[in-house]
């Protein structure tokens, strides 16, 4: 009997799926609907089989740190109207995102921020004073990297993705266990060094954690206009990297998953990429009009997902918070932010010749001849006061 091909497909259906083979790519994907774990009320959903609560006592500090920050944060805008600081980018509205990643890491562990991180480097219990230092023109960083594990703060986009791989890589190449936590904006993602960074990181399985957090603006470019990508999850997934999309306004949900993503760096299975979905509520900048590229409503509506919020009516239905510990939070936080207005209304001395320090190891012939130049004519300056002070008398 003659068998056909239509026979064979018709009585081995079984025999074909069986040999198959599992498809990769599916383990890269994100869930398709980013993950949480309380609703916009603080209201518990159903437990996740993917990710575990982090535990009551974590969260209570959670929620601590994303207070003093958002006050910090506040004040420090209130600096910057008062000609205190040059700029300051405000990362309002995404304190679960700034903080939650720095419960997320060690003190060894090392971090990668733009400059809109000044929220996570003050929860990551570096001096205030220290991290604005930047951000008032004193000097390009104010605290010790290497001492803190915590790079200088990154203007340029993207630039960071590469230097997190790069430190990761070297770091497990002499077998240590530290992961690099790499912060990303939604509009990093659309610059090549951010798909450089990636690709190495998956290469070479440098224990990295890409975390991006989508606050639906890139200034004033809307993500929209910067992606065609069901999510900007998806874009781990063309490099091999393990992906996960999480309500970057939950902030149980945002520590559980970068709980389980450092856990995976940290185990030598290579890098993994978040996102987080998440709303800046204040302008780029002091200096941007966000009215310009987006309406009120707009803003009310994130307004009503805020994170502190949330956690706190979580905290007070599992008894974890009540009205004195939430005020005594308040009280601290207000102290922080009386601390850090009296010494940034203190001015800073600065020396003039610092300028040429650290741009090259050992300075060039036109960097020692600059710099005589300069301190010639602060010399000649001193010299003429002087005598005008003593012609005065």
């Amino acid at each position: 009997m003659t068998t056909t091909p239509q026979a064979v497909r018709r009585a081995s259906p079984r025999t074909r799926r069986a040999a198959t083979p599992p498809d990769p790519a599916r383990a890269l994907l994100p869930n398709p609907d980013p993950v949480r774990m309380l609703d916009e009320h603080g209201n518990r959903l159903p437990d996740r089989a993917d990710y575990a609560e982090p535990p009551i006592d974590t969260l209570r500090e959670l929620y601590r740190r994303m207070v003093i920050g958002r006050r910090f944060d506040t004040q420090a805008t209130a600096l910057t109207k008062q000609g205190r600081l040059a700029v300051y980018p405000s990362a309002r509205g995404q304190e679960a995102c700034q903080v939650g990643a720095m419960l997320a890491v060690r003190p060894t562990d090392w971090v990668f921020p733009t400059y809109r991180e000044s929220m996570a480097l003050v929860s990551r219990e570096i001096d205030p004073v220290e991290v604005l230092t930047l951000l008032r023109g004193d000097w390009h960083c104010g605290y010790d990297p290497a001492a803190r594990h915590t790079a200088p703060q990154c203007t340029p986009l993207a630039t960071q993705t590469v230097h997190a791989a790069g430190l990761a890589y070297g770091e497990a190449y002499q077998g240590r266990d530290t992961v690099a936590l790499a912060f990303i904006g939604d509009g990093a993602t659309s610059e090549g060094d951010f798909h450089e960074g990636v690709n190495f990181a998956a290469v070479f399985k440098a224990p990295v954690v890409f975390f991006v957090q989508n606050n639906r603006y890139a200034i004033s470019v809307p993500l929209s206009r910067q992606t065609a990508a069901p999510s900007l999850a998806y874009k781990g997934i063309g490099y091999g990297v393990p992906s996960e999309q999480v309500d970057g306004n939950d902030p149980v949900a945002v520590l559980a998953v970068l709980n389980r993503a450092v856990a995976h760096a940290r185990a030598g299975n290579g890098p993994f990429l978040v996102e987080a979905h998440t709303y800046r509520m204040e302008p780029h900048t002091n200096a941007d009009d966000a009215t310009r590229y987006r309406d009120g409503a707009e803003v009310d509506a994130w307004r009503d997902r805020d994170p502190i919020n949330r956690l706190a009516a979580y905290l007070r239905q599992a008894g974890a918070l009540d009205d004195a510990a939430e005020a005594a939070v308040a009280a601290e936080a207000e102290a922080y932010a009386a601390d850090l207005r009296a010494r940034m209304n203190a001015q800073p001395t600065v020396d003039p010749l610092s300028l040429f320090d650290h741009v090259f190891a050992e300075p060039t012939p036109q960097l020692r001849e600059q710099r005589e130049q300069i301190r010639a004519e602060l010399a000649a300056e001193d010299e003429q006061a002087a005598a005008d002070e003593q012609e005065a008398r």
